[in-house]
């Protein structure tokens, strides 16, 4: 299992910064029933993040014709069909995935195609599972045309606790399904939003896995 690059700078200061809280604390506080659960407190909370940090390399084996897969693990929130105002401005069906905190946060491109926009818009930091968020909170709008001309949105969304949203897609690159979109760090979501003719394969409460579960077919 790799380290997300996104990870190592934020994990290496927080290493520093706990090895000098806990040697001082040992060498400045002689009782143990003090120092010995703040010293294992420190352990978890660094592999709390480390694990959050994790970036595990991933391939679909599947027919990439007309797929889409999962952008990111977590938990189906909503599927439905909406009007997508930002870029269609028109009805599209939005599948969305919650990420908590134990989740992997790397983000993959949810087909293969090229990407023909990139934005981002500032925005609040309410809880990620509400509808609203994906409109209000701080976000990145991804859009990928595939072979067939068939245009795909991904949205990476801030949650109440990320706010740092990281898009790697850049207008005019070809993209593939196992390359990474982004990443989002503590705690957010991703929006896709499809052709309302695309046969959606996922339900509410499902679980998905980045880069593997298969969330629709797009209509050939």
């Amino acid at each position: 299992m790799k380290i997300h690059q996104e990870g190592k700078e934020i994990l290496i200061g927080l290493f520093i910064l706990l090895v000098v809280i806990n040697g001082l604390l040992y060498y400045l506080v002689t009782c143990p029933v003090i120092t010995t659960p703040i010293h294992i407190l420190s352990l978890v909370f660094f592999l709390l993040v480390l694990n959050f940090f994790r970036s595990p390399k991933r391939h679909y084996k599947g027919d990439r014709r007309g797929v889409v897969v999962a952008p990111a693990d977590g938990t189906v929130v909503a599927v439905e069909e909406v009007m997508e105002n930002e870029y269609f401005h028109d009805k599209r069906i939005q599948v969305s995935i919650f990420m908590t905190v134990f989740n992997v946060h790397a983000n993959w491109f949810p087909v293969n195609g090229t990407v023909t926009h990139v934005s981002h818009q500032n925005g609040r930091f309410m809880a990620a599972y509400l509808p609203k968020s994906s409109t209000e909170n701080e976000r990145s709008t991804i859009v990928i045309r595939t072979e067939n001309g068939t245009e795909i949105l991904a949205r990476q969304i801030a949650g109440a606790m990320a706010r740092r949203v990281v898009t790697y897609a850049e207008v005019g690159e070809e993209c593939q399904i196992d390359e990474h979109m982004g990443f989002i760090k503590f705690g957010s979501r991703v929006d896709l939003f499809l052709p309302v003719d695309a046969r959606i394969l996922v339900s509410l409460n499902d679980k998905t896995i980045g880069n593997m579960t298969e969330i629709a077919r797009l209509k050939s």
